[in-house]
């Protein structure tokens, strides 16, 4: 009996061994697998920002000033962002003036004043970069 008892409990001994080793291996594969992936999020950020500072560059090239490159590339930004705020904003003041205001005309007339509001800040920070880029470039020599 006690042979059994002491035979079980060397293959546990070993069982646990190995089961513990490949623990350890599996912890050390997953720590290189999270430097690879950090490794290759840094990567990728560091070639983003080369990327806007190369554009950055570009348009200040392009106007031929510090000032005026770095404002045309804010508005060109602006002009990217604005588009999908712009339609969220339109779709809540759809809600506001076609849903909630069916009952109410107060809430209606709310809605259908930020639809008018919304779309025209839509308006302006799409034709702004133009209107900059026609003023500076054209006017300015």
């Amino acid at each position: 009996m006690k042979k059994i008892f002491s035979f079980i409990a060397i293959v546990l001994v070993v069982l646990g061994i190995f089961a513990s080793t490949q623990v350890l291996a599996t912890n050390v594969n997953q720590e290189n697998q999270n430097e690879v992936a950090q490794s290759e999020t840094m990567t990728k950020l560091v070639e983003m920002k080369d990327k806007e500072k190369k554009t950055l560059e570009d348009y200040q090239q392009a106007y031929g000033s510090e000032t005026y490159g770095l404002t045309a590339y804010i508005l060109n930004k602006v002009q990217i962002f604005s588009i999908p705020f712009c339609f969220l904003g339109i779709a809540i003041s759809a809600i506001y003036q076609y849903v909630l205001g069916i009952r109410k005309l107060d809430t209606r007339d709310k809605g259908f004043a930020i639809m008018i509001s919304i779309i025209t800040i839509f308006i302006i920070a799409q034709v702004l970069p133009l209107i900059f880029a026609i003023v500076v470039k054209g006017w300015r020599g």
